[in-house]
């Protein structure tokens, strides 16, 4: 949980001991979690530091908000809510419910405003919306984030991709400066270009984030993931996962190496993780992959 602490609304769920399935920093200012109660209980989060968008992903039905003297009742699973840093809310939880939380710190958000809408970060601020929907960020979470192995380094990339992404569409959806187009500006120069590769690269052994990648670049991780995109015709996740599965068939082409130490050449923490993102491209695993380069 290195990377967590900190973060107001993760410390009160975690200090009053609700089952955490899943969590992971992703550097930057943003990190995610997956929590599951099953309890009858009271939260507050107390002016929290940051922050929050949360989906209830099954359950929930008899969660309630109180504010103003009333209490809004959730719909279940699909409910969103986006909570404001600094703004104190109270909830009455009752039966099961698994959530995702987006943690945002206040400089991410801020990085988020200039970079998605070229705005100031004074100017805007997060709604305070409690149990809406919103298709698009839903499928988001469901698809893109969800079925990825938080824990494997190999897929950080995306992980952090995603979650720039979610950020970018919740500062135009959802804030005080009312919908808004996404914008984006210029591209990625060639030398630019070349030097992501070259450190890709030499760093495929490694766990690589967004934030890596845009490092390099000079950028935001925000505008590196879109530009990049636009310059090479794959997501920063799908360039690295390609990068990765080309060093694995070399090695086994070259070398008599076991399959587990190929995996942690090219950055996979397991033989099972590799196994599976190799078949996926691949369309075979990396035992059928060396037989067939034997006859």
């Amino acid at each position: 949980m290195s990377g967590l602490q900190g973060f107001t609304i993760f410390d009160c769920l975690n200090g009053a001991h609700v089952p955490l399935r899943s969590a992971v920093a992703l550097g930057g200012g943003l990190a995610v979690a997956l929590w599951e109660r099953n309890e009858t209980a009271f939260t507050r989060y107390a002016a929290p530091n940051h922050h929050t968008l949360s989906l209830y992903l099954s359950g929930g039905e008899a969660i309630c908000r109180r504010r103003d003297g009333e209490r809004i009742g959730s719909a279940g699973a699909g409910s969103l809510c986006t909570m404001p840093r600094g703004v104190t809310s109270d909830w009455d939880v009752s039966g099961p419910v698994a959530m995702f939380h987006l943690y945002v710190a206040r400089a991410a958000f801020e990085r988020a405003a200039v970079e998605a809408l070229h705005v100031d970060p004074a100017a805007i601020d997060l709604r305070d919306e409690t149990y809406f929907r919103d298709a698009h960020i839903e499928t988001l979470i469901r698809e893109a984030m969800l079925p990825l192995v938080w824990d494997e380094p190999a897929e950080r990339v995306a992980l952090g991709h995603a979650a720039q992404t979610l950020l970018a569409y919740v500062v135009a959806r959802h804030t005080t400066r009312g919908p808004a187009a996404l914008r984006t500006r210029g591209g990625i120069p060639p030398a630019r270009l070349r030097r992501i590769t070259d450190f890709v690269e030499t760093h495929l052994d490694r766990p690589l984030g967004i934030e890596d990648l845009a490092g390099v670049a000079e950028l935001s991780p925000y505008y590196f993931a879109r530009m990049f995109k636009r310059a090479t015709g794959e997501t920063p996740h799908g360039f690295v996962l390609r990068r990765r599965i080309e060093r694995a068939k070399r090695l086994m082409a070259t070398a008599e190496i076991p399959l587990a130490e190929v995996a942690l050449a090219c950055g996979f923490s397991s033989q099972s993780h590799f196994t599976q993102r190799f078949r996926a491209l691949s369309g075979m695993t990396p035992r059928q992959y060396t037989r067939s380069l034997r006859g």
